[in-house]
């Protein structure tokens, strides 16, 4: 059972908020020092955190398991304010910033779902045939990465894996 914080306490220790957050001491050190959260130190040089730090910590947490990188997640953290506790509507400012991003990853997320369920589905299996294929490296002319994946395009769907089109483009016959 994780500890309860007291309810009057305004601030915790980072073992406290290493605790009550399931994050390492390591990492809210590191956090810290990329500017994500912030701590005073009591005479004794020790880490004092706000309570609402638990929230920055869950926010963090979150958008690192969507894939958002750390500076995205500095940049709109800085937009919260320093002298309170952020309120909701705070919160929905901020996510508000992500809301095309994340819809973009999701876009490209179902893609890649569904497109490997057609490939793999349509049964080539063969690097020489198969669309998501990518003989002598033909697409990289047209941008870095995974390029039929991150496109509109959706290869295998009728089963054929990919037009005859795209097979003379990438010198496959």
């Amino acid at each position: 059972m994780t500890p309860r914080l007291a309810p009057k306490a305004k601030e915790i220790t980072i073992g406290e908020l290493a605790e009550r957050s399931g994050v390492a001491p390591s990492a809210l050190r590191f956090y810290e020092s990329e500017g994500l959260v912030t701590s005073r130190r009591t005479a004794g040089n020790q880490r004092r955190y706000r309570r609402d730090t638990l929230r920055r910590v869950a926010f963090i947490r979150t958008s690192q398991q969507l894939g958002m990188p750390l500076a995205a997640i500095r940049e709109v953290l800085s937009l919260l304010p320093e002298d309170r506790t952020p309120n909701r509507a705070d919160w929905a400012r901020i996510s508000a910033c992500w809301r095309e991003d994340l819809d973009t990853r999701i876009r490209t997320l179902q893609r890649l779902r569904d497109n490997l369920t057609d490939c793999i589905g349509c049964g080539c299996l063969s690097l020489s045939k198969c669309a998501l294929s990518n003989t002598w490296d033909a697409l990289g002319a047209r941008g870095p990465g995974p390029r039929r994946l991150v496109e509109q395009q959706i290869p295998c769907t009728t089963g054929s894996c990919g037009s005859a089109t795209e097979k003379q483009e990438e010198g496959v016959s």
